[in-house]
């Protein structure tokens, strides 16, 4: 397997008993094949075979996964309600802060130059490979295991409070102030196209305005929503 010059681990080293060591702390046990967890830990500049596919697999099956922890720990929810904690818990924020949180960083295997701008903590990658691991380990060992995986994995996150959405936040604030509507712009667009990065404004009215960073524009509309609403709820 030709992983080319610039793999965190290298072709010789993607076997080693590091990895091997690693994948088993992380899943409880070491995979049948160690092939599929390879090419979840690859991104794209680094070879063909990379991640793209089992990060569409691992991202249905977090979502059933969640889905299904949430109706049980909170059975007196409405269906709206669980929808937001469910969004909230599965956005690539949160799979990158598990992904850190179990190590995934020093897997990554990056091609040179997005080792150089910086892919190896990007909330995008770490996200997709935290995603892509999840279809890995839902192929070699199952739904239940794979279940049993997020649930350590996620902890205490799912448990919290009912997370509120600041675009929904700042709406029924404008309602009930009698403003206008917010309204959102996309500022600018940087950084290169495996780890974007986007900027977004938000205006209500003539006199109050905040902006926001994020790695597509909802999550920079999101973030523009908060630093708007943290404004107006000092006043």
């Amino acid at each position: 397997m030709d992983l080319g010059d610039g793999g965190a681990l290298g072709s010789d080293r993607g076997l080693s008993d590091d990895l091997h060591g690693w994948l088993a702390e992380t899943f409880g046990r070491a995979p049948g094949d160690r092939a599929p967890f390879e090419r979840a830990l690859t991104h794209g500049s680094q070879a063909a075979a990379n991640y793209e596919r089992l990060e569409f697999l691992g991202d249905r099956v977090l979502g059933l996964a969640m889905a299904e922890w949430l109706w049980e720990l909170f059975p007196d929810e409405a269906e709206g309600q669980l929808s937001k904690r469910l969004n909230a818990l599965v956005t690539g924020a949160v799979c990158a802060d598990v992904a850190r949180s179990l190590g995934v960083r020093a897997h990554v295997r990056l091609g040179k130059q997005a080792r150089d701008d910086g892919a190896s903590d990007s909330d995008n990658v770490l996200g997709d490979v935290m995603e892509a691991l999840i279809g890995a380990w839902y192929r070699d060992a199952g739904f239940e295991a794979a279940r049993d995986f997020v649930r350590r994995a996620w902890g205490e996150r799912a448990r919290g409070a009912l997370p509120r959405h600041p675009k929904s936040a700042l709406l029924e604030w404008t309602a009930a102030h009698g403003r206008g509507s917010p309204v959102y712009a996309v500022e600018e667009r940087s950084g290169p196209d495996h780890a974007p990065s986007y900027t977004v404004s938000v205006k209500v009215g003539r006199k109050l305005a905040a902006s926001g960073t994020g790695r597509n524009k909802q999550e920079a509309e999101i973030a523009a929503a908060a630093a708007l609403l943290e404004e107006v709820e000092r006043t």
